[in-house]
């Protein structure tokens, strides 16, 4: 993992305090925790301050809350530069784009949606665009190999993309009108693009070999059958003669 260090003193804040609301969020998770415990509470409190914070997490809130956590700035310290999720520079305002790197995005294109990023964002990761609106960086796998390449912006995944597709995506945030999550190219979730290839037409009755209606529903319940109820495992078998009674003394 590459080194991670806050940003410059130019890009702090002089100062960092929660809303009313985030305070007493924090105070209410520090209590989950018992004494001598509640260190445990750092991440979660972080992530509520970077979101506070439009997507990154300054200095000064790192500092406020090992205030309110009474431990060593040094311990917060680690814990922000040690985990990915923490962005320790500004983010773009309308977007962050983390694109997936990983061995099967990039097979898939991964690289050329970087290019995209470069011309459009900045030719460097961690970087403003120009109007201050948009910033990337490429990241591990993030769980969506089946719909390589993706990027993920904000909480939400955008995948199967193309250089063409993922433009559309940042015109629709840049408009203030983000586009759907998931899939780009019209598949549904994972399943193949050219649709569903089992449980088109229904299931097979195992006593009878036949098709016996429609497949099931979401809403349904599972059917009961008669294959369903048999004991597949074979039966025990009888306990081996015993040693002694084969061969008597």
């Amino acid at each position: 993992m590459s080194v991670r260090r806050l940003a410059p003193k130019e890009l702090q804040p002089e100062s960092f305090a929660f809303t009313e609301e985030n305070l007493a969020w924090a105070k209410r998770e520090i209590t989950k925790y018992p004494p001598a415990r509640q260190f445990s509470a750092v991440i979660a409190i972080m992530w509520r301050a970077q979101e506070q914070c439009g997507g990154w997490l300054p200095e000064a809130a790192i500092r406020v809350i090992s205030d309110m956590l009474e431990m060593p700035h040094i311990r917060a310290l680690e814990v922000a530069t040690f985990y990915t999720m923490f962005q320790l520079n500004p983010v773009g305002k309308k977007a962050h784009v983390q694109v997936c790197g990983t061995t099967p995005c990039r097979l898939r294109g991964a690289g050329e949606l970087i290019e995209v990023c470069k011309s459009r964002i900045h030719h460097d990761p961690f970087h403003l665009s120009a109007d201050g609106d948009f910033s990337w960086e490429e990241v591990e796998c993030a769980g969506a190999c089946v719909n390589a390449p993706m990027v993920q912006i904000w909480k939400d995944t955008y995948e199967d993309l193309t250089p063409e597709s993922l433009n559309k995506v940042l015109d629709g945030f840049a408009a203030g009108n983000p586009p759907k999550p998931g899939p780009q190219n019209g598949r549904q979730y994972a399943a193949p693009i050219t649709g569903p290839t089992t449980l088109k037409t229904g299931g097979i009755n195992v006593a009878t070999d036949t098709n016996d209606g429609p497949a099931l529903t979401d809403q349904e319940p599972k059917r009961t059958t008669e294959a369903a109820n048999t004991r597949e495992r074979p039966d025990p078998k009888a306990p081996a003669a015993d040693a002694s009674e084969k061969n008597p003394p």
